[in-house]
């Protein structure tokens, strides 16, 4: 056969064009294009980013899955070291209910009682207060508790770890304190609550005392005008006995007389009353706490409607101002710019708030002084009118008169002498009780369990952080990786479709084992693959524009040279003469694919103009031949540029049906580029998850540079099963189960045959 095929030898070679020579402007859509010479150029453009489609932000995490894994397990990983090396901590926390109240004075209405929020917050602010924080760590052992270990200042210590709050649904005082010991948390926040009762207690017993020693002091001076009184009016009857001092119901002067000395006694009874009040005011002005709680009784009683506004808006202010140093401690120094400047905002607040209530306590204090004031010239208009009515009845009935201010009086002192008494007892029973308007809901007991850490919380930390980084993670890695993924993402960014894909083979066989695939292993997944790959080339190009057919690829290991020889194969078997050239004069390996000597071969017919029987071989294939290398020459560019390359391609196009040639990779070497522009069409071989996408198209432009009509690209080494390529793998496994099935069918005959004889 071979005789008479290559009757000839190298004829008149054909014109090479040069790379880029006669290249139109490149179209969207493939297609053929005159140029003016002899050869066609296959036009191609790929698209732009725009044009491409982009996998959706899932997509890309999911395929990178095993990062976000990784990651979620790093920061699990550091949780649970944190958790193994952080120290525990126990919080005590004790729960009281405050109630304002306040002693009587004279009349009813001066006791206080009020659920105003500001007096909450302001016992929570007493509560944290360096009296009572101080008075706490007087108590025997506390400062040496290994809770207060290192702190220089024990006081500004607990200032900033106690936490004092006023429940967001009821009006009860938490205070709670955390620590690495559970009984010195208990036994810290016990202390503090106890020196905030004994303080209060305190408080109140001073009040109490310092009203009661007036409302004494009044007492014994009514007591001796009371005495005076009745001795005056014993003397009178005993001088004037014979008069009657009984009926005076029609005595008008008398009634008069009797109602102005009603009303100067309750002037009298205001006097005493404002005048206890100033006092009081006196005496609170030199107490910021009790000040407070007199404000705040005032401000619910309707004297003061400013106070509550303001002074709530701007302790609340202070209050934020201090969380947010404390926030600052803890990441900067005490002299870094932005605590001082805290700092001074929090002094300038404070300053307001200190200005403010100056201004409260001397609207307190005038207050007092007018109402004493109001109440002395209520008590003269009414002494004045009550001299004048007297005087009136002086001159009707001097005698009668005489004896109804004497009785009125004497009633009057009686009756403020009453009044003392009743209130000096009330005084003396508050003394007595002590604060009986704070209780004690809920005392601090030792922690069983640590507050912190929380496992469950750095846990949900740990994996919440950890999906967040692996997703980061895995969205940067979609955006530095350069592989391809699918094949969608192929031929959308190449501008080329995808003619096929062959499943991995797995790690196993030889070169000779793997190039002749579609041989020895018929009803394989990959020989059926390279099956397809064949229908594509043939469905792809009018029969007899593609008799060369260039297979390459951009880098090396990406499996060109084993779809050479196994397209080849698939080609023969469908009853077409075709034969394999390995153009790879840098690393043939075709003639050990198909077990013949490498020479003579192509170098052989380009250099010596040897017989074509001699170089080309037959193969136990019927209908395929195979021309090896030759001897490998040290230019090897330069040959397959030749004018007898050229010659040798047309001679042999002439005698065969297909011709597949095996070349270098793209990007290697120029001699695939060479090749290309002299072969009908290329295809382009990629391996899977290998190939990466700069490299690839950096080699399609150096094909299309030269005028390459580049059929598609080939898929190498995709993994059974990975429907991002088009594979599954299905239509195979069913040829496994048919030809299992067959030789099944054939054993059993072969048994049946065998009992028959």
């Amino acid at each position: 056969m071979l005789p008479t095929l290559f009757e000839n030898q190298i004829p008149a070679a054909a014109g090479v064009p040069l790379a880029g020579e006669g290249r139109g402007r490149r179209q969207m859509n493939t297609g053929k294009q005159d140029t003016g010479g002899d050869h066609d150029v296959w036009q191609l453009t790929r698209p732009t980013g725009a044009e491409l489609s982009k996998d959706g932000l899932f997509t890309m995490i999911w395929r990178r899955r095993w990062i976000v894994v990784l990651a979620m397990i790093a920061c699990l990983a550091a949780a649970a070291v944190y958790l193994t090396q952080v120290t525990p901590t126990y919080a005590s926390t004790s729960r009281l209910y405050v109630e304002q109240t306040g002693p009587k004075i004279i009349t009813d209405n001066e006791g206080v009682m009020t659920q105003s929020k500001n007096y909450l917050f302001t016992q929570c602010e007493l509560l944290k207060s360096t009296p009572i924080l101080s008075a706490a760590l007087a108590k025997p052992g506390m400062r040496q508790l290994k809770s207060l270990a290192g702190a220089g200042n024990p006081v500004a210590f607990l200032k900033r770890k106690l936490l004092v709050e006023v429940g967001e649904k009821d009006d009860l005082i938490s205070v709670s304190f955390e620590s690495r010991y559970s009984e010195e948390a208990a036994s810290l926040v016990n202390n503090i609550v106890d020196a905030y009762i004994t303080y209060h207690t305190k408080q109140k017993r001073s009040t109490a005392w310092e009203v009661l020693k007036i409302l004494q002091k009044e007492k014994t001076k009514r007591d001796a005008e009371l005495a005076a009184k009745l001795q005056e009016m014993l003397e009178f009857k005993q001088t004037n006995g014979a008069l009657s001092f009984e009926n005076d119901k029609g005595n008008i002067v008398v009634q008069r007389l009797a109602r102005l000395s009603e009303a100067l006694t309750a002037a009298q009874l205001q006097v005493i009353d404002a005048r206890a009040a100033d006092k009081a005011a006196e005496s609170d002005m030199k107490d910021r706490a009790k000040l407070r709680q007199v404000l705040e009784a005032l401000q619910a009683k309707g004297r003061f409607t400013s106070y509550d506004s303001l002074d709530a808006r701007l302790r609340g202010e202070l209050s934020r101002l201090e969380l947010e140093l404390v926030s600052l401690d803890r990441e900067y120094t005490a002299q870094h710019p932005a605590v001082r400047a805290h700092r001074k905002k929090i002094d300038g607040l404070t300053k307001r708030i200190a200005a403010h209530e100056r201004t409260l306590t001397d609207a307190y204090r005038e207050v007092a002084r007018q109402q004493l004031l109001q109440a002395r010239e209520k008590e003269a208009e009414i002494q004045a009118s009550f001299d004048q009515q007297k005087k009136v009845a002086r001159e009707l009935n001097l005698k009668e008169a005489e004896y109804a201010v004497l009785r009125g009086a004497l009633r009057r002192t009686e009756k403020l002498c009453d009044t003392l008494d009743s209130r000096m007892k009330e005084i003396n029973v508050t003394e007595d009780t002590g604060a009986l308007n704070i209780s004690i809901l809920e005392v601090a007991r030792v922690a069983s369990t640590p507050a912190s850490p929380k496992v469950a919380h750095i846990l949900a930390i740990a994996v919440a952080g950890g999906l967040a980084l692996g997703c980061f993670l895995g969205l940067l890695h979609a955006r530095m990786d350069q592989s391809f993924h699918s094949a969608e993402d192929i031929s959308m960014s190449l501008g080329v479709p995808v003619l096929g894909t062959v499943p991995s083979m797995g790690g196993k066989g030889d070169d000779m084992t793997r190039g002749q695939t579609v041989v020895l292993a018929a009803s394989s997944p990959p020989a059926e693959a390279y099956r397809a790959i064949r229908t594509a080339v043939y469905f792809g190009v009018p029969g007899g524009e593609a008799k060369t057919l260039l297979v390459t690829s951009p880098d090396r290991a990406e499996g060109k040279t084993t779809l050479a020889s196994n397209l080849a194969m698939s080609m023969a078997q469908a009853g077409q003469r075709t034969l394999v050239v390995d153009a790879d004069f840098r690393k043939p390996t075709q003639h050990t694919i198909f077990q013949v000597a490498p020479d003579p071969g192509l170098t052989n017919l380009l250099v010596s103009k040897d017989s074509y029987v001699n170089a080309i071989r037959t193969t136990m294939i019927e209908r395929l031949h195979v021309l090896p290398s030759g001897p490998i020459p040290p230019n090897p560019s330069e040959m397959l540029s030749s004018q007898a390359f050229a010659g040798v391609l047309k001679n042999l196009s002439e005698r065969y049906d297909r011709i597949v040639l095996d070349s270098p990779p793209v990007m290697a070497v120029a001699d695939a580029r060479i090749l290309a522009a002299l072969c009908d069409v290329t295809l382009l071989v990629l391996r899977a998850e290998s190939s990466t996408r700069r490299l690839t198209e950096q080699a399609l432009d150096n094909l299309l540079r030269v005028g390459a009509r580049v059929l598609g690209v080939v898929v190498n080494d995709v993994p059974r099963g990975d429907d991002r390529y088009g594979y599954y793998g299905y239509p195979y496994d069913y040829a496994r189960r048919a030809d299992k099935n067959r030789e099944r069918r054939k054993a059993g005959k072969d048994r049946e045959h065998a009992q028959a004889r």
